[in-house]
């Protein structure tokens, strides 16, 4: 690692605090070997895990709360 990508302490307790007041954390188990399918999957689409599992939950709250016809 360079000298010019090391985050001091103060850097990083901002990072924290600023990641405490505006994100909820959720801790999610898949059965061992998931992550290895899901990164893939994530990577697939350009997207990091959390993106795809943020964006594949919404897509499932907005479909279930479509109103039916």
């Amino acid at each position: 690692m360079t000298e010019e990508s090391k985050i001091s302490k103060a850097q990083q307790k901002a990072v924290n605090k600023y990641v405490k007041n505006n994100y909820d954390r959720i801790n999610v188990t898949f059965p061992k070997g998931q992550k290895a399918i899901i990164k893939a999957h994530a990577d697939s689409h350009g997207e990091s895990i959390n993106a795809f599992i943020t964006r594949t939950v919404n897509e499932a709250i907005n479909h279930d709360t479509q109103p039916t016809t």
